[in-house]
């Protein structure tokens, strides 16, 4: 039995998938930025991120990862934390032609719900922004935000509540971002300018400093640098027959956030786009 479990550990490492899950902090993450406003809490399980006059901070992981499901656990800013942003997302490093997926929550005045924007980079083209208030309090309590991407679709969810779908529309002209490897990302920063009602809302530093929370990292994909078959493995379970569309249930939550809770569309922006962009026809 001992050999088996040695034999099943060996094949894991080998199709290059990250387990679930790390037990801290240090063993996939590293600080990218202003480490002396983030501190490991619950004995590494936990990150808190702070933001003051002096400075904001983030966090990324020590490998990219081409396809998959990334999720962490994020307890948001408290109070008034208008003109705050804070970020899950992931991103290839690559400039002009980035790769990248996006968490960003606008911070609020006391008592207004927080918005969560999602974007998706593909070759270096964005502008596709979406906007959905959340329906809870997410500085109350931890909730669990997660990207899933695969060669034909990623997903968006809010507790396992689908709140943004994209899917591959090469077919139409539509870049997909399925070469570039990406990272895995959080930051808490000031952006007054634009975050919270388009820049009416600023930020009020006598409320300073803001506090972010995550935890509960959970990493699985094809780790890069690794073996270059995993990405185009059919065998891995997200790119399995269940995972290329919404289930009936994941469609009909999907559909309740749209119809209740999305506030911002680029696909129905007219000032923006007189005609709706490709991607925006294909649904889901």
């Amino acid at each position: 039995m001992g050999k088996l479990v040695w034999i099943i550990g060996l094949i894991l490492c080998l199709v290059g998938l990250v387990k679930g899950r790390p037990s801290t902090f240090l063993q996939d993450f590293r600080v990218v930025w202003s480490g002396s406003h983030l501190r490991q809490i619950s004995g590494g399980n936990g990150i808190q991120l702070i933001l003051d006059r002096n400075s904001g901070c983030g966090f990324g992981s020590k490998y990219k990862y081409l396809f998959g499901r990334v999720s962490m656990k994020i307890k948001l800013v408290a109070g008034d934390s208008a003109g705050t942003v804070t970020a899950f997302y992931m991103n290839s490093d690559t400039n002009t032609v980035r790769d990248e997926l996006d968490f960003e929550f606008l911070g609020n005045r006391s008592g207004q719900p927080y918005t969560v924007q999602t974007n998706v980079f593909a070759r270096g083209k964005g502008d596709r922004e979406q906007r959905v208030n959340l329906w809870f309090d997410p500085s109350a309590d931890f909730h669990t935000y997660a990207i899933f991407w695969n060669h034909r679709i990623i997903i968006f969810s809010v507790d396992d509540v689908p709140i943004r779908v994209y899917k591959n529309n090469e077919a139409r002209g539509v870049p997909f971002p399925k070469s570039q490897p990406m990272a895995v990302y959080s930051t808490l920063w000031e952006a007054d300018d634009w975050a919270t009602r388009g820049g009416l809302e600023k930020i009020d530093w006598s409320k300073a400093p803001f506090y972010a929370y995550y935890k509960d990292f959970d990493l699985e994909g094809c780790q890069v640098p690794g073996p270059a078959s995993c990405a185009s493995s059919t065998s891995n379970w997200w790119e399995g027959a269940a995972y290329q569309q919404l289930s009936p249930v994941q469609a009909a939550r999907y559909h309740w956030v749209r119809a209740n809770h999305m506030i911002y569309d680029y696909c129905t922006d007219k000032s923006r786009y007189s005609v709706a962009p490709p991607e925006c026809l294909a649904g889901i």
